[in-house]
């Protein structure tokens, strides 16, 4: 249900969401990254292909993967990248491939019983020493239906828990959007390290 409300809705949330400034979160994974550029991208759950294009014009082999098929196609024709159509809950990964894996916005979709199984994947995906970047709305651990979509709103202890049981180190952590206070800040971000 929640890949067909996009599927139903892409065009509105690109118009929606394309201005959207997050180059803190792609700072974020960056400077984690080696300093000997181009790295592999997998951008998860990338929609219709803002910060895919982003990394590839930043000189960065970059691939997209979102379930929605809308997505995949608005991102393929958008960033003029390689984007994987796939479900998070069927994830089929090229083992060891990627310098980083950046989910922005994306994984709160993952109920908290299937999360330990995809955050194993993006492991095993990783090379040794990738990076991980999440960023999620945040919550007090509760998770159900909300306006057609499925999410999993986390707070930063439950967060850290999933992470390092799947073999993550954590780098840091912050909030979103900057420079407000924290009821007015509704994101968690954090990058971690694969261990």
């Amino acid at each position: 249900m929640t890949l067909e409300h996009y599927n139903q809705r892409a065009a509105a949330f690109w118009e929606g969401t394309r201005t959207h400034d997050v180059s803190q979160n792609v700072a974020a994974l960056l400077k984690y990254l080696a300093a000997d550029a181009p790295s592999t991208i997998l951008d998860l759950g990338c929609g219709p292909g803002r910060d895919l294009k982003t990394f590839a014009e930043l000189g960065h082999t970059a691939v997209g993967l979102d379930g929605s098929a809308e997505f995949a196609q608005m991102a393929r024709e958008y960033a003029k990248c390689e984007v994987w159509q796939q479900d998070f809950l069927q994830l089929d990964l090229p083992v060891q491939h990627f310098d980083g894996v950046y989910a922005n916005a994306s994984l709160f979709h993952v109920p908290s019983q299937e999360l330990p199984r995809v955050l194993l994947q993006l492991h095993a995906s990783l090379k040794a020493g990738g990076i991980l970047f999440t960023s999620n709305p945040r919550g007090q651990n509760q998770e159900g239906w909300n306006a057609g979509r499925y999410g999993a709103y986390h707070e930063l202890d439950a967060w850290r828990q999933f992470m390092t049981t799947a073999g993550f180190v954590e780098l840091e952590h912050y909030y979103r959007p900057p420079g407000l206070s924290r009821e007015q800040q509704p994101w968690l971000a954090s990058v971690w390290r694969k261990a």
